[in-house]
């Protein structure tokens, strides 16, 4: 059993802060050289992306959720009476 929901859209947004920040520290260590500005499309670009993520995650759940909780005919809610013992004549 899953102890939270699967949110996909704060998994893209960690992947590309996350890929952001990898490519300042290669900067940073001199593996290459990454423009100052280099990094402001793909942030932008992955919170975007993740915006549109979550959204469609939202619908999903709440399409399937709506077909669970669709209320079958109204029934008899009333308890069952105990049988009633003949009178006596």
């Amino acid at each position: 059993m899953l102890r939270h929901e699967f949110r996909p859209g704060k998994l893209v947004a960690g992947l590309f802060l996350t890929v952001a920040g990898i490519t300042y520290a290669g900067d940073a260590g001199d593996a290459w050289d990454t423009p100052w500005f280099a990094v402001i499309p793909m942030v932008v670009g992955g919170l975007c992306l993740a915006g549109v993520v979550g959204l469609l995650a939202r619908a999903v759940r709440n399409r399937r959720d709506s077909r669970r909780t669709s209320t079958p005919p109204e029934a008899d809610r009333t308890p069952p009476q105990p049988p009633v013992p003949p009178v006596p004549r």
